[in-house]
């Protein structure tokens, strides 16, 4: 279980992040704290996996409180999750190894993705029996981050609207169907269903059949990856 500690100082955003959070496997909210200060007494007080950091509060910034944790607290992760959108900011604080960049307002799925990321490069990385290859790293943490598809999609798959789906299906944690994906990307199931059936054909998607209803039987699909 990766434990989490969520730095912000506005508490809606907060809230958010905390709801968000409970849907995810994998993750339990180890505490709150709304200013840099509070929470490196937190930090100090306890094990945290993941700090879920703004970079705007009053007191100690986010950046301040990322320095510290970097060089004091080295088995946690920081995500950034804040309305700075101005290049040095971003590009500081990559440099200083935070695991992902989230910027405010941001989406369920986004959240979803930049966690399960994380979540899986951590097992990976904690798992000593399994030899890491090249073909490992590209496939579970580094190429499989872009989520790009590939360059030569065929006539009918537009690459922009491909994308903007694999985007949402990587923040999928179960099952889902073309009627549950369909408000999520605002392109109808039977656009839907070619790029879904592509992705299968690619074996980034899986597919079941579901007959536990009344009429026809429901194609669930799971992201592969």
């Amino acid at each position: 279980m990766i434990r989490v500690l969520i730095v912000e100082d506005d508490p809606m955003v907060a809230d958010l992040a905390a709801v968000y959070l409970e849907g995810i496997e994998g993750f339990c909210l180890e505490g709150r704290a709304s200013s840099g200060e509070a929470a490196l007494e937190l930090l100090r007080d306890g094990e945290i996996d993941l700090v879920l950091l703004d970079m705007f509060m009053p007191g100690m910034s986010g950046m301040e409180l990322l320095r510290i944790i970097k060089t004091s607290f080295l088995n946690t992760d920081v995500i950034m999750i804040t309305a700075a959108q101005n290049s040095d900011d971003i590009l500081n604080a990559l440099r200083m190894g935070v695991a992902d960049y989230i910027v405010k307002p941001f989406t369920v799925e986004r959240f979803r993705a930049a966690l399960e990321q994380l979540r899986e490069k951590r097992q990976l990385l904690t798992s000593p029996e399994v030899p890491i290859t090249q073909e490992i790293l590209d496939k579970r943490i580094f190429i499989k981050k872009s989520g790009q598809p590939p360059a030569d999609t065929p006539k009918g798959i537009d690459a922009t609207t491909l994308q903007n789906i694999i985007q949402v299906l990587q923040g999928c944690s179960g099952p889902f169907s073309l009627k549950d994906i369909e408000p999520l990307t605002g392109i109808s199931r039977i656009s839907l269903k070619k790029y879904f059936d592509y992705l299968t054909a690619a074996d980034r998607l899986g597919s079941e059949k579901d007959y536990g209803g009344h009429g026809r039987p429901v194609t669930r699909y799971h992201w592969k990856g």
